[in-house]
C-alpha cells in the first residue's frame, strides 16, 4: 500500500514539474517580444533612438487601428492574402506530387533532380521580369511568382521524406503485392509527411517574403505596396503598420501549420 502511494505521489510530482516547465516556456515565449516592444517604446520616447525613423510601438498600433477603422487596411490585407493563398496552393500541389514521384521512382528522380537543383538557386524575384513579359502585370503573375518560390523547398523536402522512409515498410509492401496506388497513398505519402510539412512550413515563410517584394515592384495594392508607397512618402509610421502585419501573418500561419502538423503526425 505504501509503495503504491509513493508511486502515485511520484507521478503527481512529475506531472506538476512538467506543468511548471510548460508554464515557464510559455512565459519565455511571450516575454521576449514584450521586452523588445517596451524597450523600443522607452528608447523612442526618450529620443535615444530617432522617433522619426523608429516611432514608438504605441503610435504604430494607434495608426494601425485608425487605418483599420477607415477600411483602407483591410483592402490591402484581403488582396495580399488572396495572392498568398492562391500562389501557395498553385505551388504546393504540384510540388508534393512531383516530390512523391521523385522519391518513389529513381528514373523520375534522376530526370528532374538536375532541373530542380539548377533552378532552385535562382532568386525568384530575378524571374519576375520574365513572368511579367509572358503573363502581364495582372494577378496571375503575382500568384505565379509565389508558386515558384514555394515549389522548390516543398518538392525537395517531399522527395527527401520518401527516400528516408524505413526500408522495412517498402519491403513489406512489396511482399504483400501492394499496388502503385497503395504504395503512393499508404507508404510514400504518410511516410514523407514529417519532412514534407517542414518544407511547407519553409514555403509559407518564403511566400510572405516574395509577396511583399512582388507587390513593391509590380502592384498598386497589397501589404507590400502599402509598405513601399508609405516609405517613398516618408510616412514611416504607416510603413511600420505594413511590417507589423507581415510579422503577424507570418507567426499566425506558422502556428496554423504547427497545429496541422500535430494533427497529421501526432507521434512527432
Amino acid at each position: 500500500m505504501g509503495n503504491s502511494q509513493s508511486a502515485v505521489q511520484l507521478e503527481r510530482n512529475e506531472w506538476q514539474k512538467r506543468q511548471r516547465n510548460q508554464r515557464l516556456k510559455s512565459l519565455l515565449t511571450i516575454s521576449s517580444p514584450i521586452f523588445i516592444l517596451v524597450l523600443w517604446e522607452i528608447l523612442s520616447r526618450t529620443s535615444v533612438i530617432d522617433p522619426r525613423f523608429f516611432p514608438p510601438p504605441s503610435v504604430i498600433i494607434k495608426t494601425l487601428i485608425t487605418m483599420g477603422t477607415s477600411g483602407e487596411l483591410f483592402i490591402h490585407i484581403k488582396i495580399s492574402l488572396y495572392r498568398i493563398f492562391s500562389g501557395f496552393v498553385l505551388g504546393v500541389i504540384p510540388a508534393i506530387a512531383l516530390g512523391l514521384l521523385m522519391g518513389m521512382y529513381s528514373p523520375i528522380r534522376h530526370f528532374f533532380s538536375p532541373l530542380v537543383m539548377a533552378l532552385m538557386p535562382i532568386p525568384t524575384l530575378a524571374m519576375l521580369p520574365i513572368i511579367l513579359i509572358i503573363f502581364g502585370i495582372g494577378e496571375f503573375s503575382k500568384m505565379l511568382i509565389i508558386a515558384i518560390s514555394v515549389f522548390f523547398p516543398v518538392v525537395i523536402n517531399t522527395a527527401a521524406g520518401v527516400t528516408n522512409i524505413d526500408r522495412i515498410y517498402i519491403d513489406v509492401a512489396r511482399n504483400y503485392g501492394a499496388s502503385a496506388k497503395d504504395f503512393f497513398f499508404k507508404i510514400a505519402l504518410p511516410g514523407s509527411l514529417p519532412v514534407m510539412l517542414e518544407g511547407i512550413q519553409m514555403g509559407q515563410a518564403i511566400a510572405l517574403l516574395t509577396i511583399v517584394a512582388a507587390e513593391m515592384v509590380a502592384a498598386n495594392s497589397g501589404i507590400g505596396y502599402l509598405i513601399w508607397v508609405n516609405y517613398k512618402a516618408f510616412l514611416l509610421t504607416e510603413m511600420y503598420v505594413g511590417l507589423v502585419l507581415i510579422s503577424f501573418f507570418g507567426y499566425f500561419f506558422s502556428l496554423l501549420l504547427r497545429g496541422l502538423q500535430s494533427k497529421l503526425i501526432p507521434w512527432r
